[in-house]
């Protein structure tokens, strides 16, 4: 027998072991899954609640109080569900304030406990310090910039990100995790006077009230831009692919 016929043992057992144990690897825990979907159906809940309830008044001012009688920062011009709110539309939506209120605070409450679970997930899984803490080597200038053109060009993701995030991805759930979650999560329940009365410091800090709501509203807005850009990611990188990750929490690499 030739040396080219030759069959090293063991090679081929070590290469399909190989193979499966990257198309086997985990990509997300089953809690970091969970917190993830429980997330988005908060999150649509508060969407559609919370339209609701902007259509009561979709006005929005700066300080402790606001009315129709006061020049608003900004008018959204959209038919409103009450009929003291001028609007200059000749008709006046359904009101929809009860149940909307009620979905609103349920979902908040889901959103603010899934939160919580996936805050001390990542403390004590070590999840944040592993996969959204970047390395100093990656908070170059020339590394951001870098990455901020790949996904201008809508470029797909490296090989090596099927199983990591890159540093405008960490940088960009770092930022929603540890200021937009949490200012939405103030900036609500500051406009509630219960909350108010316990904690007057915790408003008068926003501004008043109104400025409560209005912050409220911006942090909405950056958060629905944030999911706009996150979904279209996922097209970009692989719809089926990453979908699957999140699920099942598995990942097929992708080809080199």
């Amino acid at each position: 027998m030739n040396a080219t016929s030759a069959v090293v043992p063991g090679a081929g057992e070590a290469s399909t072991t190989s193979v499966r144990s990257a198309k086997e690897e985990k990509r997300h825990s089953a809690l970091v899954r969970l917190t993830h979907w429980l997330t988005t159906i908060a999150f649509l809940a508060l969407m559609i609640s919370g339209g609701e309830i902007v259509l009561s008044h979709p006005r929005f001012y700066w300080g402790e109080t606001g009315n129709v009688n006061m020049q608003p920062w900004l008018n959204l011009h959209l038919p409103s569900s009450r009929d003291t709110v001028p609007t200059g539309y000749g008709y006046v939506l359904p009101d929809q304030n009860g149940w909307s209120r009620y979905l609103h605070f349920q979902a908040a409450w889901l959103a603010v406990g899934t939160g919580l679970l996936y805050f001390l997930i990542g403390i004590f899984s070590g999840h944040f310090r592993r996969n959204l803490v970047p390395t100093l080597s990656e908070l170059s200038f020339k590394g951001i910039v870098d990455s901020m053109i790949r996904h201008l060009r809508f470029e797909r993701p490296r090989p090596e990100e099927a199983w990591s995030y890159n540093v405008l991805q960490r940088l960009t759930y770092l930022l929603v995790i540890f200021v937009l979650f949490p200012l939405m999560i103030w900036t609500g329940l500051a406009m509630s006077f219960g909350f108010d009365a316990a904690f007057p410091l915790a408003v008068q800090l926003l501004g008043g009230h109104q400025s409560a709501r209005s912050l409220h509203f911006i942090v909405t807005i950056l958060l629905v831009l944030f999911l706009l850009v996150h979904v279209g990611m996922i097209f970009v990188a692989g719809f089926r692919n990453r979908m699957r990750a999140m699920i099942t929490g598995r990942a097929t690499p992708p080809a080199e």
